[in-house]
């Protein structure tokens, strides 16, 4: 059983891909660019980051650009990304068990104003996002920060995360790594694998 839960945001805690891909599309298209969804919904799964340095190559596209999809992309967000399914259930019943949920996430504070409207915030002891300027993962820095300011025990604390780099940051840490793929697909880097919340209950 673990004590300590470190979650990652995007694709993990919250299903927001499809809605950064879409919003994406859609400036694009404004601007006369035409790109398969799927070819960018798979290039934010990377990072957004990675995405815009791919598609500011690709098409040159301006800093104007960007700060438009950034802008339009926290609108949407805020009335359209939900959490996955089971995932309310899964952070009540490790706050309700004296355990602890901590987000680890490069997102700013948009994920706090998410987690705040769909009553998540109350299951959190602590919360590092882009504010706090950590090395970005696989750097374990802010895993160790987390672990150091709170007196965890390694062994009790496990990084959850739907990239490889969530699940290195964990290991380079010290702790245990869990996986989520929608399509349960195998990992390497992970000591569990998961397409299904519900499946948590059986490893925290």
């Amino acid at each position: 059983m673990y004590k300590h839960i470190i979650w990652d945001f995007d694709g993990t805690l919250f299903d927001t891909y499809p809605v950064m891909a879409n919003v994406f599309k859609e400036c694009l298209q404004v601007n006369g660019i035409e790109e398969p969804l799927e070819n960018i919904e798979k290039r934010m799964r990377v990072s957004s980051g990675y995405a815009l340095q791919y598609y500011e190559e690709k098409y040159d596209i301006n800093a104007d650009f960007i700060a438009g999809f950034k802008k339009k992309k926290r609108e949407i967000e805020l009335e359209s990304a939900k959490p996955y399914k089971g995932i309310l259930d899964i952070c009540e019943f490790i706050h309700s068990t004296g355990r602890y949920n901590y987000l680890f996430t490069h997102r700013g504070e948009s994920s706090i104003e998410l987690l705040k409207k769909y009553d998540l915030y109350r299951y959190f002891s602590d919360f590092i996002t882009s504010k706090q300027r950590f090395e970005r993962k696989p750097s374990p820095a802010a895993i160790k920060y987390i672990i150091q300011k709170h007196t965890i025990k390694p062994s009790e604390a496990i990084m959850i995360g739907d990239r490889d780099l969530d699940l290195l940051s964990g290991k380079s840490a010290g702790i245990s790594a869990c996986y989520f793929a929608e399509k349960n697909e195998p990992n390497n880097n992970s000591d569990y694998i998961i397409n299904d919340f519900q499946k948590l209950y059986s490893i925290v």
